[in-house]
């Protein structure tokens, strides 16, 4: 074997002719022009013939004359077939050797079974292509080179990014141009690639970027909160591609390569005014390229696809991913959670006080977490300075509470007398928050019971004239009885009212 290898390197590398290489090295012409007549025949180059065995290389060489045996025929011709169901799940050669043999009993044993399969494939140059199963992977990545549109109106030029995505087993590809590479647009353009294929891989392989990985690491890389949680959403694994690895997503890197020649080349001399507009041309292409059968193969992409990927994917969940956010913070003394970006505040559990959670905030939802558990649940609201409480929440002594209102406690006050309803009423505009009130309000009424009725209605008076109306002046007035007004207090209340139709003096002459 030595001398073979020699022989080649005389042959191909040296330019001498194979009578002169052999005669060098003491081999016979007529097998020194076999094997040299099976290595062109192979396509290998001499550096990938360095790193086979001698087995592999023998058979490489000999080739020829294998393929010139009937029976080898007949089994080369189901190669293409047994490439395609290799790539369904759980399928293994052993298992096609014995459907094989049992359609052909005097078929080959199973060693020279895969050593003819393995040399079909290095011929057809599709190295670890068999590794890739039906509906295992998705490859994703934006494309180095952007494309552009022009405001037809200001000639504006805006500069795009062009995002792909490729499925690993049967090569369909999915390409679409997208304003940024933020994180709303990386989710979208993901979802608008699952929704394309009409399924989801059991994996989505990205690329290093900000908006899929926010630190990488080659054993424990950190994934964007956000993208993980669509992941979760659409049931599949982020699986981050390794920094400065472009062999983990080769399918992806290859396809950009190939989106260069047959998409942007062809639409080079074309100008477009609209991101939709560039999308479809996209489209078209992609639909030219996806139908364009592989090199030495009979079939395509698309076809490949329909046959045997589309199946093994994962169906789609019926709704749309919906964009969230997250938000630490520290729960608050009365069992609310702030929301700074909204300024709002949501109620969670009372055991959770102090206790630090992360909001997950949506364009219709508010998700807030401890220790990874969802404890609480709310439709978003954007109003500032507002709370939003789920009764459950509160501690059974606030329970009670929960019934009360503004107009309640304006009842009991006209109850009591028309003082005492509007002093309750200017206690409540005096808050920011009508619960302030609640207490305050419930402090100054419960003095009606221990003190006479005329006298704690004196002092209602006296407290909005002098603009006092916290529960201590009350009861301080009360206590002290200096609930009298003085005279010039009483002209307070006696004051006239001033209208736009009433004429003064100067309207006299």
């Amino acid at each position: 074997m030595k001398n073979i290898r020699e022989l080649l390197k005389l042959k191909f590398e040296e330019g001498l002719s194979t009578r002169e290489a052999a005669r060098r090295l003491g081999v016979s012409k007529s097998p020194a022009s076999d094997y040299v007549a099976g290595f062109t025949a192979s396509g290998l180059t001499l550096e990938q013939v360095s790193g086979l065995s001698d087995t592999e290389l023998v058979g490489l060489l000999t080739l020829k004359k294998a393929i010139q045996n009937p029976r080898y025929q007949q089994l080369s011709n189901q190669f293409e077939n047994f490439e395609k169901e290799l790539k369904r799940t759980g399928v293994t050669l052993y298992l096609l050797w014995e459907e094989y043999l049992g359609k052909t009993p005097e078929g080959y044993a199973y060693s020279q079974f895969c050593f003819h399969f393995d040399q079909w494939q290095k011929l057809q140059k599709v190295s670890m292509h068999v590794d890739h199963k039906a509906g295992d992977k998705m490859y994703v990545d934006f494309t180095g080179t952007r494309h552009s549109i022009i405001d037809i109106s200001t000639g504006e030029i805006t500069e795009l990014e062009v995002f792909v995505a490729v499925l690993g087993c049967s090569q369909y590809a999915y390409i679409e141009a997208v304003p940024s590479q933020t994180k709303a647009d990386w989710v979208q353009v993901n979802e608008n690639a699952l929704r394309f294929f009409g399924g989801v891989p059991r994996a989505i392989v990205p690329d290093c970027l900000k908006s899929a990985v926010i630190k990488a690491d080659k054993y424990e890389p950190v994934i964007n909160e956000t993208f993980n949680d669509f992941g979760r959403h659409y049931g599949t694994t982020i699986l981050p591609a390794r920094s400065l690895h472009p062999k983990d997503k080769s399918l992806a890197e290859n396809f950009v390569r190939i989106a260069y020649t047959r998409i942007f080349a062809p639409l080079r001399n074309e100008v477009f005014h609209t991101l939709i507009d560039l999308n479809q041309a996209f489209r078209e292409q992609l639909d030219l390229h996806n139908h364009m059968k592989f090199k030495s193969r009979g079939y395509s992409r698309s076809h490949l696809f329909e046959e045997v990927e589309r199946a093994a994917l994962r169906p789609l969940p019926v709704a749309y991913y919906d964009l969230k956010e997250y938000y630490a913070c520290r729960v608050q003394y009365n069992y609310y959670a702030y929301l700074k970006p909204d300024l709002h505040y949501y109620s969670v559990p009372v055991q959770y006080t102090g206790k630090k959670v992360l909001v997950s905030y949506s364009n219709r939802l508010v998700e807030i977490y401890h220790d990874n558990l969802r404890i609480a649940m709310h439709p978003r609201d954007r109003r500032p300075y507002e709370y939003t409480v789920d009764p459950t929440h509160r501690p059974a002594n606030h329970q009670i509470i929960a019934d009360w209102t503004t107009e309640r406690f304006i009842r009991w006050g006209e109850k009591i007398g028309p003082e005492a309803g509007l002093l309750v009423e200017k206690v409540f505009e005096s808050k920011a928050h009508p619960e302030q009130g609640f207490r305050s309000c419930m402090g100054i009424l419960s003095l009606a019971k221990k003190y006479a009725k005329e006298d704690f209605l004196k002092a209602c008076k006296k407290g909005m004239v002098v603009g006092c109306i916290s529960f201590s002046f009350i009861k301080n007035t009360l206590k002290n009885k200096t609930f009298n007004l003085q005279a010039d207090e009483e002209l307070k209340l006696i004051e006239p009212i001033i209208h736009d139709f009433l004429r003064g003096k100067e309207g006299y002459n």
